[in-house]
């Protein structure tokens, strides 16, 4: 989709101007001398035009400012293009931000939205006459299909227009030359936003055809999709509380909270219907808190804890508050893929590489590539020896097998009277904390320098 449609179907959902001020306050925070986007001196043709920024070093200010990705980056920037804010000096028609050297220049303040100046079909009229006179007639295609609209519309003012257009024509003969350029600029940023070019028949209906053959088009079969969408309910039935009988009976129901405590978080051991769960799939044994806990147990005796240690890290990383987005990234290229980091990861060389290069500018989804690398090598390799392995094997034998309650009318009644108030969630909260303080604290790389230190000060 083009930035032209992407305008025209903004036009009917327009920010308000409250987010319109806080934009322009970004904006000047870009044009600051010391903090913001570096620009210079340019020369275009046989002029120099001032204050000139190129799309790369925009891109990368703001994937610094506001600790994102380059994808949102480049969408941020394309809008400030879309809306005015920053115009291209070259390609004028192209309101996208491309990040590479394409030059680019701020809008004044004058031409902001935020002005609320009416675009008035009048002032175009005069903007197209003044540009017919100094172009002598060779305007673009659709400033010239705009033009002529407008002098058929406005035919009883045209002699107005021309002659205001001829005095700001004489006006702006006396700038120099530089300030010219920078003016028309500016103006012809402001009209392309504000009078778009009009869409062509052959441009709709190229997109219309299109847009039909995507509808058509099915992306997956409809006999494939429900292959699998029973074979999911099949595989799932028996966990499912809502097509089977909760064992050993349904807490909103009974009020016995016998349910929640055998699949609480931290049980030790769990129940049979929750081991065979495991079995289903990868995903299904890492979901599981306790499920997790027996597979990192299976990681330590196979020497690769690191494996789920990274994991665990980048989605914390992932999740986590974006102040501590530097200080976590700088700990994780510590740890594990610093070359002779003490948890170093075996990934590919180019994972690697593009891993270790995002971590220069650190954002949220810095980590995906080696993340998925990891959770693939474990999916694939290590969760099926997981499953033949004696850890394995000895938790389905002390899983539990709870029997099924049998309360009768006057039971149910006295455990409405004696329901427990459950477990507080602020308190749980504080548990799980403590349980990865801990975890943390041993997952940490011994330091064998100081353990020796350590044991020869005991020794003497």
């Amino acid at each position: 989709m083009t930035i032209r449609t992407l305008r025209d179907y903004g036009q009917h959902y327009r920010p308000r101007m409250a987010c319109l001020k806080n934009v322009e306050v970004f904006v000047v925070e870009m044009q600051d001398p010391k903090s913001g986007v570096k620009g210079a001196d340019q020369k275009l043709n046989v002029t120099i035009i001032p204050h000139v920024i190129n799309g790369q070093d925009v891109l990368a200010w703001i994937v610094t400012k506001m600790k994102v990705t380059t994808e949102e980056a480049q969408a941020f920037g394309t809008m400030l293009v879309a809306y005015g804010y920053i115009y291209p000096l070259q390609n004028h028609r192209k309101l996208v931000l491309v990040p590479d050297s394409t030059l680019y220049r701020f809008q004044t303040p004058y031409f902001w939205p935020v002005q609320k100046w009416p675009a008035e079909d009048i002032d175009y009229a005069i903007y197209l006459a003044r540009r017919n006179i100094r172009k002598k007639g060779m305007l673009e295609p659709y400033e010239q299909q705009h033009y002529d609209n407008l002098h058929k519309w406005m035919n009883p003012k045209w002699d107005f227009i021309v002659m205001q257009a001829t005095e700001q024509y004489k006006a702006n003969k006396e700038r120099k030359k530089p300030d010219r350029v920078v003016l028309d600029c500016q103006e012809r940023a402001y009209w392309i936003v504000h009078r778009p070019p009009v869409l062509t028949f052959d441009v709709v209906r190229r997109t219309n055809i299109f847009l039909t053959q995507a509808l058509m088009r099915s992306a997956v079969k409809s006999s494939v999709s429900l292959t699998a969408f029973v074979k999911f309910v099949t595989t799932h039935h028996n966990h499912d509380p809502f097509l089977t009988t909760p064992v050993p009976s349904n807490p909103w129901i009974t009020d016995s909270d016998e349910f929640w405590q055998l699949n609480s978080r931290s049980v030790d051991i769990p129940t049979k219907l929750s081991v065979e769960r495991w079995v289903l799939s990868f995903w299904e044994l890492i979901s599981d808190p306790r499920g997790r806990v027996d597979f990192k147990l299976f990681l330590k005796k196979e020497h690769s804890a690191e494996n789920m240690a990274f994991y665990e890290a980048a989605e914390e990383m992932r999740w986590g508050a974006a102040s501590a987005i530097p200080e976590k990234s700088q700990f994780i290229f510590n740890t594990f893929l610093k070359p002779g980091a003490p948890r170093w990861i075996n990934i590919d060389g180019r994972t690697m590489g593009l891993t270790v290069k995002g971590l220069v500018v650190p954002h949220r989804y810095v980590l995906d590539a080696a993340q998925t690398h990891i959770f693939l090598l474990m999916k694939k390799d290590t969760f099926y020896r997981y499953l033949k392995s004696p850890v394995h094997k000895d938790m389905q034998k002390r899983a539990l097998v709870p029997a099924p309650h049998v309360f009768t009318d006057a039971q149910l009644e006295a455990n409405v009277r004696n329901r427990n108030p459950g477990i507080s969630p602020i308190l749980q909260w504080q548990q799980e904390e403590e349980e990865k303080a801990a975890a943390a604290v041993a997952a940490r790389p011994i330091d064998v320098k100081a353990m020796v230190a350590t044991n020869k000060l005991d020794r003497k």
